[in-house]
């Protein structure tokens, strides 16, 4: 009985894991699309990481964008707290601060256009 606590805990971490990569990819996605359509574009591949798989689509962006996102899903991979708290609330930031001042510009952008487009499932990231 135990174990299937802990299986389910493992599944809800995974999903959340999941979620919270996919998010991240969208919102760089987004960005990169709106802030830097002039620049070129090349696939993101990531080793640890199968972005396509998760996101449901190949992801291709400038490589500023590339760099950032890369950085951010590694240490949200990485990440040792459970359960992880909004990385604004943090009160170990792992971000390095030039990510960590990138990323905040980028959900900023990103998650106020997303909700006023009409998604609502981004309002709760950004009231969180």
């Amino acid at each position: 009985m135990v174990t299937h606590n802990i299986d389910s805990f493992d599944r809800a971490r995974e999903r959340t894991l999941r979620r919270d990569l996919k998010l991240l990819a969208k919102f760089v996605d987004f960005y990169c699309h709106h802030q830097h359509s002039d620049e070129a574009k090349n696939p993101f591949k990531l080793k640890t990481c199968d972005i396509a798989m998760i996101r449901g689509k190949p992801l291709c962006l400038c490589p500023s964008c590339r760099r950032l996102l890369a950085h951010a899903l590694v240490k949200r991979v990485n990440c040792p707290l459970n359960p992880k708290p909004v990385c604004k609330k943090c009160l170990t930031h792992c971000f390095a601060p030039a990510y960590r001042a990138k990323i905040r510009q980028v959900m900023k952008y990103s998650g106020r256009r997303l909700v006023l487009s009409g998604r609502l499932d981004y309002l709760y990231h950004l009231l969180r």
